[in-house]
């Protein structure tokens, strides 16, 4: 069985407190969407409209290849993503998941540049070279899923 003390508490919120002196803290800021890929974008924006959520349109992102729709939730985003042609990265994950699901986290950084450049010092690999404009209008890089717990993560500026 588990103790949860208020002395057990304190200790483990200061014991991760020490886990910001890494090479990316002062970078790293808020979870900014977590995006799921999405086999019917009517009925994932549906789902959330019922539950009351602020759901955007449905916009089309021809340079990634993708339609998007936005959930804001206040603290954070859902960003709803759909095939945008043939060669969308999208349809690529949804042939291998048919039901859709999650395709990629964001976390936002005060400088991309900054950002890329200590990624890559720390043998984090990049999708590209240099960041490119991402879906909400501002700077964005990909890092490798192998290097980040099989998660593809999406830096953006904030």
């Amino acid at each position: 069985m588990f103790s949860f003390g208020a002395a057990s508490i304190r200790s483990s919120i200061i014991t991760s407190r020490t886990f910001s002196t890494s090479a990316l803290s002062g970078l790293l800021g808020k979870l900014n969407h977590v995006a799921i890929a999405c086999p019917d974008l009517e009925k994932a924006s549906g789902f959330y409209k019922k539950l009351g959520a602020n759901v955007s349109e449905a916009f089309p992102q021809k340079e990634h290849g993708v339609y998007t729709v936005f959930i804001n939730l206040g603290n954070s985003k859902i960003e709803l993503l759909h095939p945008l042609g043939e060669k969308s990265p999208i349809a690529t994950f949804l042939q291998k998941n048919k039901d859709g699901g999650i395709h990629h986290v964001c976390i936002e950084v005060r400088d991309i540049n900054e950002a890329i450049k200590t990624v890559k010092a720390l043998g984090i690999r990049t999708i590209g070279d240099e960041a490119k404009i991402g879906a909400h209008g501002k700077p964005v890089i990909f890092l490798h899923p192998k290097d980040c717990l099989g998660v593809l993560t999406e830096l953006e500026q904030a």
